[in-house]
C-alpha cells in the first residue's frame, strides 16, 4: 500500500513542479502585430515572423477554401436571435465567417449575396466558408505562440 501511496506522492510533486515552471505571458507588443495581421492576411503574422514557406501554406490553404466556398455559393452568416440554437448557430457562423479576415470583408464590400439557398452544394460551400475563418484561428494561434517565444 505504501508503494502506492509514494508514486501518488512523486505524481503530485511533478505536477505541482510543473505548475511552477510555466513561462509567464509575452509583452503584448511582441505578438498583437503578428496576431492582427494575421487576421487580416491569412498567413500575415507568419510572413511578418520570417515563416514564408508556413505563411504560404496557410494563405493558399485559407484562401482556396474560402474560394472554394464562394464557388460553390455558400451563404454567409448573420448574426440573429431567437431560440438558444439559433443563436449559437449563427453567431458561431458569422466569427467563423470574419475570421477569414480581409476575404470576408471584400466578399461582403462587393456585395456576395447572403442568402440561404437549398441544397447540398450551397450547403458545403457554407462549411467550407466558416472553415477557411477557423482554419485562420489556428493559424493566428500558432503565430502567437511564435511571437511570444513558446514555440521556435
Amino acid at each position: 500500500m505504501s508503494g502506492g501511496n509514494g508514486l501518488l506522492h512523486s505524481y503530485l510533486a511533478l505536477m505541482s513542479k510543473e505548475k511552477e515552471q510555466k513561462q509567464p505571458m509575452a509583452p503584448i507588443t511582441a505578438w498583437v502585430p503578428a496576431v492582427a495581421l494575421g487576421w487580416l492576411v491569412p498567413g500575415g503574422g507568419h510572413f511578418l515572423l520570417k515563416r514564408s514557406g508556413r505563411g504560404a501554406l496557410l494563405c493558399a490553404s485559407v484562401t482556396l477554401m474560402f474560394l472554394c466556398g464562394i464557388l460553390m455559393q455558400g451563404a454567409m452568416f448573420q448574426p440573429q436571435t431567437g431560440d438558444l440554437l439559433t443563436t449559437l448557430i449563427n453567431t458561431g457562423g458569422f466569427i467563423g465567417n470574419v475570421c477569414s479576415g480581409i476575404l470576408y470583408l471584400l466578399t461582403v464590400a462587393f456585395g456576395y449575396p447572403i442568402q440561404d439557398m437549398p441544397g447540398h452544394v450551397h450547403d458545403y460551400g457554407t462549411k467550407f466558408l466558416v472553415t477557411a475563418g477557423l482554419l485562420n484561428v489556428l493559424a493566428m494561434v500558432d503565430a502567437y505562440e511564435i511571437a511570444s517565444g513558446r514555440k521556435d
